[in-house]
């Protein structure tokens, strides 16, 4: 596991924070514009959002997001008031995780701002017989509808990065959080492995699109979420944000080398 430079730049962070918010994939959009385009990308491939991480990932996608669930270790009995929220997960994957790994011991919360996504999520929970263990709730990860203290864990996979300000998501994931609450974000990354990025690189921006155009009629969703990929900050640069946020203890584990990346902290 690596750990970031504690004396990361302040002022670096928050000018990288408000690059991210002017940016659309490659394009730069005007303050505010961001979240509508993202919004009108996600509504176009909520119903083949779960086949197309499949074949943008060649599966790995489901191994990294059980490692997730496990390195977050849900309690497997009764648990009082434990509670999780999955943040931009509008499709349960992480949740029903959650809930399944406990042995349906757990509560869990999926908050998306995307209608479309949550809809896809419902009705997965009612054919898995779970509508018991999770609510879906429609709402931004930057202004969270909660008290608090609210929380035992956060996590969010492959959403972070689509969020206009990702300062203030963190902000609000460590403000929702019990203490000694655990953050975890599963994100696409920088590859660090010599040849390994170069091949990752022609596969992501000349295949994947058009594996897109071939699955669902239009490329321009998945060459969006392509170049977003390359303008999110690099493992330690991220890691950097999320100590900033207030976090202790933060740390990533790379996957498939780099490809993504598990990010972790805690709430003291």
């Amino acid at each position: 596991m690596a750990t970031p430079n504690s004396n990361a730049d302040n002022k670096s962070r928050t000018k990288t924070a408000e690059a991210l918010s002017e940016s659309f994939g490659y394009a730069e959009v005007g303050s505010g514009d961001k979240q509508p385009l993202v919004d009108a990308v996600f509504h176009k491939v909520a119903r083949r959002y779960d086949l197309m991480n499949d074949l943008m990932s060649a599966g790995l996608h489901r191994a990294w997001k059980d490692a997730m669930v496990q390195r977050l270790a849900p309690p497997r009995r009764p648990a009082g008031s434990w509670r999780s929220l999955d943040v931009a997960g509008g499709t349960g994957d992480i949740a029903f995780g959650i809930i399944e790994a406990s042995n349906r011991a757990v509560h869990t919360t999926v908050l998306d701002i995307n209608a479309s996504m949550l809809e896809v999520g419902r009705k997965r929970a009612e054919q898995r017989r779970l509508e018991d263990h999770v609510d879906f709730v429609e709402a931004d990860a930057q202004q969270l509808p909660f008290g608090d203290g609210i929380f035992d864990a956060y996590t969010i996979a492959f959403g972070i990065r689509n969020v206009p300000r990702i300062d203030r998501a963190l902000s609000e994931a460590h403000r929702v959080l019990k203490r000694g609450g655990r953050f975890l974000c599963l994100e696409f990354s920088e590859v660090e492995v010599p040849v390994l990025d170069r091949l990752y690189d022609q596969w992501s921006m000349r295949v994947i699109p058009e594996i897109g155009r071939a699955v669902t009629g239009d490329a321009d969703p998945y060459r969006y979420l392509v170049e977003s990929v390359r303008k999110f900050p690099a493992q330690r640069d991220f890691a950097a944000m999320i100590s900033a946020a207030g976090f202790a203890r933060v740390e990533w584990s790379d996957f498939t080398g780099g490809i993504a990346a598990l990010h972790s902290g805690w709430k003291l």
